[in-house]
């Protein structure tokens, strides 16, 4: 399974090879600022960030063009990862019925409140009728999501999937769980026979993905290499992994959540494609489960 394309929507990150630097640079503009068209009062930030993310990497990978998809739209599946996505759209029409009534909810607000409401305009606004999905499932979400999209693909589901690692940050989130990572990372998922046939070009092959209860049995049942560039999970890890690099993307860029593992990956397919070959080693850890995922060079 190969990665086709990636993209990135982070302040102060001015595209995937940024999450390689080891610090963000200071930046005032609002990756969001690059979207238009009507609706978007009405859409949270997370749909935003989302939408900016996904569409960069659907255009590396050739799949999004001007003025639309350059393959059938239900070839084309979206999977979200997002632990606080719309929790803000949530929490404030709750607050706004508890204190009135229903009549107090507006009906532009209240479709917001549906859990799977970021995948959904991601789907509707770039024509993606495939499968389309939302995990929330914790800390190992952002790795989990990237296995289901492989999983949709070897069944035949589609032919390309879109995985996309969100979280906003708003008072909401911050009153709920502190300081969180404010940004969207996305990547293109496809076999090998699809990119053959349309002539993409792979930034990274993706190898084996695991979840176990410990950190220690997930990293053991993917690799059989070592291991050139570690992304190292947002808690730190009862067991080491030996590796030439090491990158600490919660250090960098603050607690990405459901967004880490997808952010991993970016990151991991942008040093890959720079150096034409070596191995990445994925890891995302929660209180109770972890997941590892293995990515190489495109040419392995």
């Amino acid at each position: 399974m190969l990665i086709t394309g990636v993209g990135t929507a982070i302040r102060g990150v001015t595209g995937p090879a940024d999450l390689l630097r080891p610090a963000v640079r200071e930046a005032s503009l609002d990756p969001t600022a690059s979207l238009a068209g009507r609706g978007l009062r009405y859409k949270d930030r997370a749909t935003k960030l989302a939408l900016c993310a996904g569409r960069d990497a659907l255009a590396e990978a050739r799949l999004l063009l001007d003025p639309g998809l350059t393959v059938p739209g239900e070839s084309v599946g979206v999977v979200v990862s997002s632990n606080y996505g719309n929790l803000d759209t949530v929490c404030d029409t709750v607050s706004a019925i508890a204190a009135h009534d229903y009549t107090a909810t507006s009906p532009m607000a209240l479709p917001g409140t549906a859990s799977n409401v970021t995948a959904s305009w991601v789907a509707i606004t770039y024509g993606l009728r495939g499968i389309n999905l939302t995990l929330c499932n914790g800390a190992t979400s952002g790795l989990d999501a990237v296995s289901w999209a492989r999983v949709v693909i070897q069944t035949r589901r589609v032919r390309h999937m879109l995985v996309i690692g969100v979280e906003p940050a708003n008072p909401v989130v911050a009153e709920l769980v502190g300081p969180t990572f404010d940004g969207a990372a996305a990547l293109v998922l496809e076999s090998e026979e699809s990119a053959h046939e349309r002539g993409a070009t792979a930034l990274a092959r993706l190898g084996r993905h695991a979840r176990r209860e410990t950190h220690a049995r997930a990293v053991g049942d993917v690799l059989d290499d070592p291991v050139d560039l570690w992304c190292r999970p947002e808690t730190t890890p009862g067991d080491r992994v030996e590796s030439a690099e090491e990158r600490d993307l919660t250090a960098l860029l603050g607690p990405a959540s459901g967004a880490l593992g997808v952010v991993q990956c970016v990151a991991g397919a942008s040093w890959l494609e720079a150096r034409t070959g070596g191995t990445v080693l994925a890891t995302t850890q929660g209180v109770d489960a972890a997941a590892a995922a293995v990515l190489t060079g495109a040419g392995l």
